[in-house]
């Protein structure tokens, strides 16, 4: 024991010799140490005292294992906690400024100047120096927090700045410091993966710099949330987006831009939604399971969020929204089915609840008065949870989301639970009101039916709606406003009753069982698929007294029954059995052409369809405006960056600072200028609506003679704004009742 303590104490006081030694090796400032020299020093070290030497091999390797990489790298920036240290940094800002005239400025004590960024800037380019880095990121956070309520921060020496170094600042920060931190982490030009920045944060070098990253990201998020310009923030996020790969090393600031992306993504106009996507998307590719989880979640959130109402100028942004999800499925299809599952599931549990109250409801009519309202009312919120539209649009958005992946394995699966929900749904209240709801659900059984190539029972959903009886005698509620029932899921009850309304009702059964018939138009049991369908078109024409809806069901019976004729022939030069595989294969190349009886028929529907869409389209003052404005936004390329410069600098040109007034007051005659050219351009839309209002609907030539319908002359009549009557006539009318006053009060008198 003895001899061990003397061995220890030794060590002790040769450990405690070389702190000396050391000190006196140690440089006081890490820039002027000549890392030859201090290797000679470690030599000699060695020479004189070998014993101590090997005693640092064993307890402090990292003091003898260096080199002049990580030298540079631990002098390039200095960290007191999360705050970048001024020293070197002092030292830069506290020398003579000497811009590119040559003419020597010192800096202010808190003013930003525009020489101080230049010459930041310059050096940057130049050579690289950390100590203009350091400043120049000490400004980029000053900038983002400019007018903060919080106060001045005490250690940051600058308050104060113009917009015009606001914006020099924002525009180089943005456009450079992207390369300049991959440039000080020697990490590629572009791109990368989460596995990159795992690897590269065990380094001294990430250490050293992390600081410098998470300062830009964090400051940049900071201002976003302040800006209100859409051009601003897309910019913003344009650049932020070069980074991304970069948030891996930073989980609670990937979360944060994940919330605000969504949140962009979902409330944005302009480009700034498809930005936001774009800025998501590369996130989940980048950083894979560590955030696209919550990326489906969020913009599933999102998506709901914004299907709660719906009118014809949110028609279009919410199929955009619909196609991002989509398309953000994609990623990790494996992944997304596990989502997918989750949410079908949820779909048919409210389903599930709806059909039980709704049954429960039937059996207890015998019940006491109290009990039966209950149910009514439990009744009632169950269906009303199925048929709103939140609802329709989760269907049809895991419908485009299966046919989009029908080939893959992950997705194919869940096409028979979505189809049964569909049907479910349907079928859950069968009212003529509800009308336009269940097109909505046999439109995406068409299109999951036509996506899996598997066959789906779509006829008997569109000839039950042939049997009601308003579609079996004229029209008694006058002509009525064209209907676009995309952007209704009920109707009135006077709407029952109008022209317009039977005309879209019978129109849109027969162009949906031509799509569900034309699927199979070229398959061997085409004649036995369509008898049924044809015996109860045929009871319609004899039923109905309207000879327009008579004439439309007869064409497509002609056709259906020349498409029978085709296929009958074809089939009689064939020699295998109806569950012959090789009958798959059967008019496949015709199918391929196209040329059968009602495939041509069906493509002159589509025309017809998309005409009447169009019409409702123009006659809408919204969707005229809004729609247009969007779609000139997006078409904007988003991937390419020729011009990014210029962009930027229109972007950031004006005299906005965050915390301040984002635009200059207009005048007041501007304003009013502007209130009133936006008045008449809603009246003279306003006019074109009343004209264009019944477009769509058959002339009466065409219709025949309808006994309950009016004429156009009497349409016309309707249609036109009653006068307001004149003063001469206001006045004679109070003299008529003032005499008629005396006449009677005379009379009352004898």
């Amino acid at each position: 024991m003895g001899t061990k303590n003397k061995e220890s104490k030794k060590l002790s006081k040769k450990s405690s010799g070389v702190e000396e030694k050391t000190d006196e090796m140690m440089p006081k400032s890490s820039s002027e140490q000549n890392v030859g020299g201090h290797a000679e020093q470690l030599k000699r070290l060695q020479e004189k005292d070998p014993e101590f030497y090997q005693f640092l091999q064993e307890h402090d390797k990292d003091l003898l294992d260096f080199d002049d990489e990580d030298t540079d790298d631990d002098d390039e920036t200095e960290m007191d906690g999360e705050e970048i240290e001024d020293d070197e940094a002092d030292e830069f800002d506290t020398e003579q400024l000497v811009p590119a005239d040559g003419k020597e400025v010192k800096s202010s004590t808190n003013l930003i100047t525009t020489a101080m960024v230049d010459a930041w800037c310059s050096s940057i380019h130049e050579n690289r120096s950390s100590g203009a880095i350091r400043s120049l990121m000490r400004a980029f956070r000053t900038a983002c927090h400019y007018g903060d309520d919080t106060g001045e921060d005490a250690k940051s020496k600058w308050s104060s700045m113009s917009s015009t170094v606001f914006n020099k600042i924002m525009l180089f920060v943005l456009k450079e410091m992207d390369g300049i931190l991959r440039g000080l982490l020697k990490l590629p030009t572009s791109g990368g993966k989460k596995e990159m920045i795992k690897d590269m944060s065990k380094t001294k070098r990430w250490k050293s710099n992390n600081h410098l990253v998470k300062s830009y990201l964090g400051n940049a998020l900071h201002v976003l949330n302040q800006m209100t310009d859409t051009e601003m923030i897309s910019f913003t996020l344009r650049r932020l987006r070069f980074s991304s790969v970069f948030l891996a090393g930073f989980p609670v600031l990937l979360r944060k831009y994940i919330k605000v992306l969504l949140h962009f993504w979902g409330t944005g106009g302009g480009a700034l939604p498809v930005v936001s996507f774009l800025f998501l998307r590369d996130l989940c590719i980048q950083l894979g399971s560590d955030c696209i989880d919550e990326c489906i979640r969020g913009m599933y959130k999102a998506y709901l969020l914004n299907c709660q109402f719906m009118n014809a100028s949110k028609l279009q942004h919410i199929q955009f929204l619909g196609n991002c999800f989509v398309e953000l499925l994609r990623v990790d299809l494996p992944n997304a089915y596990q989502h997918a599952f989750v949410f079908i599931r949820q779909l048919a549990m409210i389903l599930r609840d709806a059909h039980s109250s709704t049954k429960t409801k039937k059996s207890s009519q015998k019940a006491n008065q109290s009990s039966k309202e209950a149910h009514n009312t439990k009744g009632k919120e169950s269906f009303l949870k199925v048929y709103q539209w939140k609802y329709i649009h989760c269907l049809e958005l895991w419908t485009a989301a299966i046919c989009a992946y029908s080939s893959e394995p992950e997705f194919r699966p869940l096409a028979y639970p979505l189809t049964q929900i569909i049907s479910g749904a349907a079928r859950l209240v069968p009212t003529a009101r509800y009308f336009p709801l269940r097109l909505r659900c046999i439109k995406m059984l068409n299109r999951i039916a036509a996506s899996t190539n598997s066959f789906v029972p779509v006829s008997p959903l569109l000839l039950d709606m042939l049997e009601i009886k308003e579609l079996r005698r004229p029209p008694t509620g006058g002509v009525g406003k064209a209907i676009d029932f995309r952007t209704v899921l009920r109707v009135s009850k006077l709407t029952l009753k109008t022209r317009a309304f039977q005309e879209a009702c019978v129109f849109s059964v027969v162009e949906e069982l031509a799509e569900h018939l034309a699927q199979w138009s070229y398959s061997v049991g085409f004649f036995e698929l369509s008898s049924v369908p044809v015996v109860r078109l045929r009871n319609f024409c004899k039923s109905t007294n309207v000879d327009r809806f008579r004439r439309e069901i007869k064409q497509i019976i002609r056709e259906i029954e020349a498409n029978s004729e085709y296929t009958n022939k074809k089939r009689m030069t064939v020699s295998f059995l109806p569950n012959d595989p090789a009958a798959a294969s059967f008019l496949e190349d015709d199918k391929n052409a196209g040329v059968s009886p009602l495939s041509k028929y069906v493509a002159s529907l589509r025309q017809r369809a998309q005409q009447r869409n169009d019409s409702l389209k123009e006659s809408s003052i919204l969707v005229g405006q809004d729609s247009s404005a969007f779609g000139s936004k997006i078409t904007e390329s988003d991937d390419d960056d020729d011009g990014e410069d210029s962009k930027g600098d229109a972007v950031f040109s004006s005299s906005w600072l965050p915390a301040g007034t984002p635009k200059d007051e207009e005048s007041t005659e501007e304003k009013q200028q502007k209130k009133k050219r936006r008045k008449d351009q809603q009246d003279e839309t306003a006019f074109d609506e009343d004209i264009v209002e019944d477009f769509i609907l058959s002339s009466d030539d065409e219709e025949g003679s309808l006994s309950d319908a009016p004429s156009d002359e009497e349409a016309s009549i309707k249609q036109k704004p009653s006068k307001a009557p004149s003063k001469k006539k206001g006045k004679t009318h109070r003299r008529k009742n003032k005499k008629r006053k005396q006449s009677n009060q005379a009379a009352s008198a004898v």
